[in-house]
């Protein structure tokens, strides 16, 4: 799971929010399910590129928010029942998705007309 996370470095978004984004999104496309186990901080840590702490902060607040549960000796797990975002929140993440793709793909060299091509292929 934890090959499937990134961190870019360039990005004026702090490594545990990119982290905490990352994990919502895998927890509320079932990706991860109801009572898996998150990494270990120190593994995931590690495996990133980070430091524990900022690891143990992502996993406080998605334990705040109601998503994650954490228990000493028992690691971190994903919480029954995950609340789905209301229709605020998920227009939010959509646009935090969008502008990150578009400041991706301009790295890239890609015009706006050649991304906008590459997402609606992406489509349905």
């Amino acid at each position: 799971m934890s090959s499937a996370l990134t961190i870019t470095p360039d990005d004026p978004t702090p490594p545990y929010e990119q982290l905490r984004r990352q994990l919502v999104d895998l927890i509320e496309a079932g990706q991860l399910v109801e009572g898996e186990r998150l990494p270990p901080l120190r593994q995931l840590a590690g495996d990133l590129g980070l430091a524990v702490g900022t690891v143990a902060r992502t996993y406080r607040e998605l334990e705040s928010a109601g998503l994650v549960r954490s228990r000493r000796g028992g690691g971190t797990r994903v919480a029954p029942l995950a609340p789905k975002p209301s229709p605020r929140e998920r227009q939010a993440r959509l646009a935090d998705l969008a502008a990150a793709y578009v400041m991706k793909a301009r790295a890239l060299g890609a015009s706006d007309s050649e991304s906008a091509r590459a997402l609606h292929t992406q489509s349905i």
